[in-house]
């Protein structure tokens, strides 16, 4: 599998994601050196304290995040994803939990979000910038379907600031991580050879300085950042203008 930053981003993400599902998880937690479980936990401890109703976690993926809320707090979870296969294992992980009747998912993408203005009391994100053509306008989209005065907070990947442990984070992302992925099979090598140059190049196109503004310039106030892991990820968060 080639993927290419030059190809349609939706269509990169239901190419990487396509043959991922039955192992992603696991290979989340590995891949990520055992920080992806902390980085969700640091996203939705911006939720938890609203108590909301109705959450809508987009790039929902395996439902791990849409999990954690329904764990976390009393809302009902609408999750959304482009990839098909990514949102069965999502529903079978719903199954096996004590959360299948709060939590629903469905094909959808985040340009589009497929409900009315104001609709949620709180909206989730992860590692979906990089997978979208115009992440200004997919910021105002998601922050449309909230309602004034609730939070929303996201989670990806960040390039570390300091330039060593920049370094050591390129080593990683280069020449460690495709040799790791491989545990995974094919279509994990072809997300450990992609990775690293994807986040690079998103950084260089959207510096965090310019994620922040567009949070602002989407209708966002007291927006929050979190570099976590050494600068390695990266939890956003704000609440929307009741102006």
């Amino acid at each position: 599998m080639q993927l290419r930053a030059s190809t349609n981003p939706n269509r990169v993400a239901r190419h990487l994601f396509d043959g991922l599902p039955d192992r992603y998880d696991l290979l989340a937690e590995v891949l990520s050196l055992g920080q992806n479980r902390r980085w969700r936990r640091a996203l939705v401890d911006r939720i938890v304290p609203a108590a909301p109703a109705r959450v809508l976690d987009v790039a929902t993926g395996t439902a791990g995040v849409a999990l954690q809320l329904s764990e976390r707090t009393d809302a009902f979870v609408a999750g959304l994803d482009l990839t098909e296969s990514m949102l069965r294992r999502g529903r079978a992980n719903v199954a096996a939990s004590a959360m299948d009747g709060r939590i629903e998912l469905l094909a959808g993408r985040a340009e589009e979000v497929p409900f009315p203005d104001a609709a949620f009391d709180g909206v989730t994100f992860t590692y979906l910038l990089r997978y979208v053509a115009d992440p200004a306008a997919t910021l105002r989209e998601l922050t449309r379907v909230l309602k004034p005065g609730a939070p929303m907070a996201s989670l990806d990947f960040l390039v570390p600031r300091n330039a060593s442990w920049r370094g050591l984070w390129w080593l990683y992302t280069r020449l460690v991580l495709p040799v790791a992925a491989a545990v995974g099979g094919r279509d994990w090598i072809a997300v450990g050879r992609f990775l690293g140059p994807n986040i690079s190049g998103h950084y260089r196109r959207y510096p965090l300085e310019w994620t922040v503004q567009a949070w602002r310039d989407a209708g966002m106030i007291d927006v929050g950042v979190r570099e976590m892991s050494l600068g390695g990820g990266l939890v956003m968060w704000g609440t929307k203008s009741r102006a």
